[in-house]
């Protein structure tokens, strides 16, 4: 790639960090963000549709990052608390960016984008996984459960997380082994 591209894409990438750590996407305009850039709004659309195309673009590249420093992010169900605590250790190394890039309106989308790319994830290894109720739900639970516990509980300044994560990794290790419920355990209605 060009190296005025890359240079330019740096700019435009920095200028909106800086504004996305001041105000929600919703407030920011493309002229504003270009000023800040020193391009103009043209040059802008040459490189993204608008400020979501950018915005997902920066989610998707971080969470790629984040997954990809995870030693065994396809172990979730065959070692949780070991999975857990190494994702937790990832995400914790990117704090800041990804309090910025997913605050506001853009919190939720985090966790369903973790979820996607660890499920597709195991889904490489396990591929008899698909379609498993049992564990679609398990997969599910981990992932979106540990993380709104940890959202909710680590604190405003996550001042309580590494105490939170570790209580996490606990409770999951408790629901070991995942064997799965045979029909006959699940309550029914009459």
């Amino acid at each position: 790639m060009d190296l005025r591209i890359q240079r330019t894409r740096k700019n435009i990438r920095d200028a909106f960090i800086e504004l996305r750590s001041r105000k929600p996407i919703e407030k920011i305009t493309v002229k504003e963000l270009a000023e800040a850039a020193f391009i103009n709004k043209a040059t802008f659309y040459q490189h993204y549709e608008d400020l979501y195309d950018l915005s997902e673009s920066m989610e998707d590249e971080l969470i790629d990052n984040i997954i990809g420093s995870i030693p065994h992010p396809d172990t979730l169900l065959d070692d949780p608390e070991q999975a857990t605590l190494e994702i937790f250790g990832a995400f914790s190394s990117q704090t800041r960016l990804l309090d910025i890039l997913f605050s506001g309106s853009r919190r939720s989308v985090l966790i369903g984008k973790l979820e996607s790319r660890i499920r597709d994830l195991m889904l490489r290894k396990y591929p008899d996984y698909e379609g498993n109720l049992e564990k679609e739900i398990l997969i599910t639970f981990l992932i979106q459960g540990s993380f709104h516990a940890y959202l909710k509980h680590s604190g405003a300044d996550r001042s309580n997380g590494p105490q939170a994560v570790r209580f996490i990794a606990s409770l999951v290790k408790r629901l070991q082994p995942f064997p799965g419920l045979p029909d006959e355990n699940i309550p029914h209605r009459s």
